[in-house]
């Protein structure tokens, strides 16, 4: 093939992924009922939020600040194997997250904190972002202390309609960084037996 049949083939290809995906997201509509257990499941991280071992995790990585010279190109180079990102998975907020997530089920996919700062520091896998300020999963709960949700999406990797929830961890009545947990809107629905 020559090159200008590649990039009509990979724009091509780029195109028909784009709409699945946007097909996909579309298939799963948030109903009343929907919502109602989505809203239960805030609670029940909102809990998890403030668990003494969460608050700790995030007073302590406020104290140190993000990694120097981290931003969210050179995080994309880090391995899931690196010990920078093992220690995300096995501090002891990581273990509870991770304990969290594996007596669900399978409803709750992945759990990660941000620090004040929005960098990522803790988490169940490895995030896309280090840095998190400026996104609304991130900015919302953490400036107005209120939780977030995200919009019904499917994730390429897992096949899974997934969703995003965010909550503000709190210490003293201000948000010191935000838990934000992914959960299987699929699992979801047939645990709630809708």
């Amino acid at each position: 093939m020559n090159r200008k049949t590649l990039v009509l083939a990979a724009l091509v290809t780029g195109l028909v992924t784009a709409l699945v995906a946007r097909e996909a997201r579309a298939v799963f509509e948030i109903t009343a009922e929907m919502q109602k257990e989505l809203d239960r499941q805030t609670q029940q991280i909102k809990g998890w939020a403030a668990d003494p071992v969460i608050v700790r995790a995030l007073i302590w990585e406020n104290e140190k600040g993000p990694i120097a010279g981290m931003d969210n190109e050179k995080w994309k180079t880090v391995r899931r194997s690196d010990d920078l990102h093992r220690s995300f998975l096995n501090s002891d907020a990581g273990k509870l997250l991770s304990k969290k997530l594996e007596s669900s089920g399978g409803v709750y996919l992945r759990a990660y904190l941000c620090a004040a700062r929005g960098e990522a520091f803790v988490s169940t896998e490895k995030t896309s972002r280090y840095l998190n300020m400026g996104q609304p999963g991130f900015d919302i709960p953490f400036s107005t202390a209120l939780p977030w949700q995200g919009p019904a999406e499917l994730d390429v990797f897992s096949e899974t309609n997934d969703i995003h929830i965010a909550v503000p961890v709190l210490s003293s009545g201000r948000a010191i960084g935000v838990l934000t947990v992914g959960l299987d809107l699929g699992k979801l629905a047939k645990k709630a037996g809708k």
